[in-house]
């Protein structure tokens, strides 16, 4: 999907009102902006199941597409849109007690999360300055593509992202595809499907920012951990265990085995794998039932393994956080509640892969 949103994320009393605020009438409404140059997708928001959640205004739309054209969603188009998008999100900014930064995400495949993507990273470094901003950007995959300037899109888009992103989280539809068919058993994936496997990476990476936990770990330390220079900060995620209810019943997941197989080049959230290269450096965010016996002994025996090498220029430690809330699920959605979770972010050299295609 193609839905560039910025989540604000601002510190309150209550971890919850990180991401949501809480109205006069005690509704509480998310920090976020949804914004598309073409009102199909937003209307669909606005009519869905979840439509009494957002506030009208912070659903921005316009009335043509950038017809997969970078410099329509930059220039042309996104140029009328993007300063009532920039208002919008000042209100938001506004109301935030302690802003720490943006959380934008976009598919750059098409013309409008590209371009206005693009426009937007650039817009909000000169409006908020050294402000972190969080990219979690769809990148085009070798089989699945929609439009055939897809590579053109990204390279222009990835200038900006190098330049106005602190941490870049690089996913692809096909590396997603495949890990819903290959452990859902989904014959064939939704983006519905997609966007839920990707929203478990996300609400991983945030749990620190929302609940307490004896390893918390913070977005400004992410990027102190995984980005040894500004310019290397495209990131590798993946997530485990994604497994459908019926095989959960019957299988035990020890800490152990869920970081093994957050390590496997088959659970790498883009396709790019990571043997052909070497980690600069990992984070890994456990969530639920987890102790840092557990953890310590895990990273142990991955540290022994051959297959995963690290660079040498540069201390190469794990970074783990643990958090007790345990995974929550979407109800009637495909992954199963799990006692615990991982989700890693690794800084690997092997990214390049992404990009070479």
């Amino acid at each position: 999907g193609h839905m560039p949103s910025d989540k604000t994320i601002g510190g309150g009393d209550d971890a919850f009102s990180t991401f949501f605020s809480e109205t006069g009438a005690g509704k509480h409404v998310p920090r976020a902006v949804f914004v598309d140059l073409e009102p199909t997708v937003c209307d669909e928001v606005r009519t869905g199941t979840y439509r009494q959640l957002y506030h009208p205004e912070q659903i921005i739309s316009g009335k043509e597409d950038a017809a997969n054209n970078y410099a329509r969603g930059h220039y042309t188009i996104g140029k009328e849109i993007v300063d009532l998008v920039l208002d919008r999100v000042c209100k938001l900014a506004d109301n935030c007690t302690g802003l720490q930064g943006f959380m934008v995400f976009h598919a750059v495949g098409g013309g409008t999360g590209s371009g206005l993507g693009a426009l937007l990273l650039e817009r909000l470094s000169v409006d908020y300055g050294r402000k972190s901003k969080l990219g979690f950007t769809i990148y085009p995959s070798p089989q699945v593509s929609s439009a055939v300037v897809e590579p053109y899109n990204s390279v222009l888009s990835t200038h900006a992202l190098l330049e106005h992103t602190d941490i870049a989280v690089m996913l692809d539809n096909e590396a997603i595809y495949d890990i819903c068919r290959r452990s859902l058993d989904i014959e064939r994936p939704s983006y519905t499907n997609l966007n839920r496997l990707i929203a478990q990476v996300i609400s991983s990476l945030t749990t620190s920012l929302r609940f307490d936990g004896s390893l918390n770990v913070d977005i400004t330390e992410f990027q102190t951990n995984l980005v040894p220079y500004p310019r290397i900060h495209f990131m590798l995620s993946s997530y485990a265990p994604v497994i459908s209810a019926e095989k959960a019943y019957h299988e035990q997941l020890s800490v152990a085995e869920i970081t093994n197989s957050a390590f496997e080049p088959a659970s790498m959230m883009a396709k790019c794998d990571p043997r052909h290269g070497k980690y600069m450096a990992t984070c890994l965010m456990y969530r639920g039932d987890v102790v840092p016996k557990d953890v310590n002994a895990a990273v142990a025996s991955i540290k022994t393994k051959r297959t995963i090498q690290f660079v040498d220029w540069c201390p190469t430690g794990f970074k783990c956080g643990i958090n007790y809330q345990p995974p929550s699920v979407v109800p009637g959605g495909d992954l199963a509640r799990v006692q615990r979770a991982v989700c890693m972010i690794s800084n690997t050299s092997a990214i390049a892969e992404v990009f070479s295609r």
